[in-house]
């Protein structure tokens, strides 16, 4: 099974709660099997089996409190 690797940008992450916030919410959307979020960065890393859902991501983000600006 292939997967893809999707990277998008998120603003407000200042630390390790918010990494694991925006983690634990997008790593409930359906097809995704791996999230990576860095604050320092800002970068959310979704690794999936296929093209994920854009919308489903921000709706996740949102979810945790935080704002998708869009892949990076």
């Amino acid at each position: 099974m292939s997967t893809v690797t999707t990277t998008y940008k998120v603003t407000g992450m200042t630390c390790g709660h918010c990494e694991g916030a925006v983690t634990a919410e997008v790593s409930e959307i359906d097809g995704v099997t791996d999230v990576k979020a860095a604050a320092s960065t800002g970068l959310v890393t979704v690794v999936s089996t296929g093209e994920p859902n854009d919308e489903a991501v921000r709706a996740a983000v949102d979810e945790a409190g935080y704002e998708l600006v869009g892949r990076a």
